[in-house]
């Protein structure tokens, strides 16, 4: 019987006969030591994403597969979007796995920020999402900051099992585990990395000294992030690639602030009070009178205030309100994807504006 053969890139079965449909590779190519799919290929040399057919009946069927195995889960969420790229109900699929939870991209916080501190809202906050992790650890996998110490904890809490690596569409997960190989076998990127959801599309196996494996598992998309909303040629200016730096707002009741066309803060009622907008540095905010919002809003969506810009503004779902009165001072209000504002002072009441499908939290301030 002959061989399957599986791309390196995306763990996906290698196919000659459709170029439309996942893992297609010309003929050619099966010669190679390491074979690619043409998606990875183009994704790698080109940047360019390849539309993929894969349902979240089918995630959820991996993830389903995963309670059924002995093995250490590692589970990956977005510091920047904690709440976004949060797997619900994941303690539900793992069965009585251990779970060590890796908050990525911590480059992305300001430098002054306390990491300790960083790590116990964490804990309290999988806690609330019904989460007992094993342990916490802040990495950077871009930048290789606390990869030794993840890779020691792996070791450590796997026990001589094997490893499955979770998380959301653009946590950074493969680029984690590229980071891993690197470490341990000294080769650059055998993963397929992109900012593109959803782009490994079946599990890959990356063997350990021990005869048990790390398994990549194919990113979940979430569909309240922002990201889904947006063009992918746009996805650069939400997604921050370097430290973010924060804006403070000192506003009057019956202020607003637009985040771009993507989100719309009001600052309803209180005393003067300072504002502070967390969001990928290259966006701009744009402060008006709250009377003036909503015509500011239709005229100049797309225009002054993008993204999305004029090409891509009309995809974009109607702003929905959402009330919040905050008793407590230090309050973000997260827009799942995009970033979050923190309400400095108590005792305001404030209304945000998302997309239609995109998540608005209240939570305790991360900084």
């Amino acid at each position: 019987m002959e061989e399957k053969l599986h791309c390196i890139g995306c763990g996906t079965e290698i196919q000659t006969e459709d170029p439309k449909a996942p893992g297609y590779a010309p003929a050619s190519s099966l010669e190679k030591e390491d074979v690619i799919c043409k998606r990875c290929f183009r994704l790698k040399n080109y940047n360019e994403i390849q539309p993929v057919s894969l349902t979240d009946d089918d995630f959820l069927r991996i993830l389903n597969g995963l309670g059924t195995q002995n093995g250490l889960i590692v589970k990956i969420v977005d510091i920047f979007d904690f709440n976004g790229s949060w797997l619900p109900g994941l303690h539900r699929f793992v069965g009585s796995n251990p779970v060590l939870l890796i908050a990525n991209k911590v480059d992305l916080l300001p430098k002054s920020v306390n990491k300790k501190k960083v790590v116990h809202w964490i804990k309290q906050e999988a806690k609330k999402l019904g989460l007992k992790p094993v342990d916490v650890l802040l990495v950077s996998a871009h930048k290789g900051l606390g990869m030794d110490e993840a890779m020691e904890a792996i070791d450590t809490y796997r026990r001589g099992e094997d490893v499955y690596v979770v998380g959301c569409t653009n946590v950074g997960k493969s680029t984690f585990i590229n980071r891993i190989i690197k470490t341990a076998t000294g080769h650059g990127d055998v993963i397929t990395t992109s900012h593109f959801p959803g782009t490994t599309l079946d599990m890959i196996e990356i063997p350990l000294d021990d005869e048990k494996g790390i398994y990549d598992t194919p990113g979940i998309i979430n569909h309240h992030q922002m990201a889904h909303h947006l063009d992918s040629s746009e996805l650069k200016y939400i997604m921050p690639k370097k430290e973010i730096k924060p804006k403070t707002f000192q506003l009057n009741a019956e202020q607003t602030l637009f985040v771009g066309a993507l989100a719309r803060f009001d600052f309803i009622k209180g005393e003067r009070s300072a504002f502070t907008v967390y969001v990928a540095n290259d966006l701009t905010i744009h402060r008006t009178k709250l009377e003036k919002a909503d015509e500011l809003y239709e005229n100049h969506k797309g225009e002054l205030l993008a993204p999305p810009t004029a090409e891509f503004i009309d995809r974009l779902p109607r702003l929905v309100r959402h009330e919040f009165s905050i008793k407590e001072g230090k309050t973000d209000i997260v827009f799942s994807g995009l970033g979050w504002i923190t309400v400095q002072d108590p005792n305001v009441v404030i209304a945000a504006y998302a997309p239609e499908g995109v998540e608005v939290q209240v939570r305790p301030s991360l900084i």
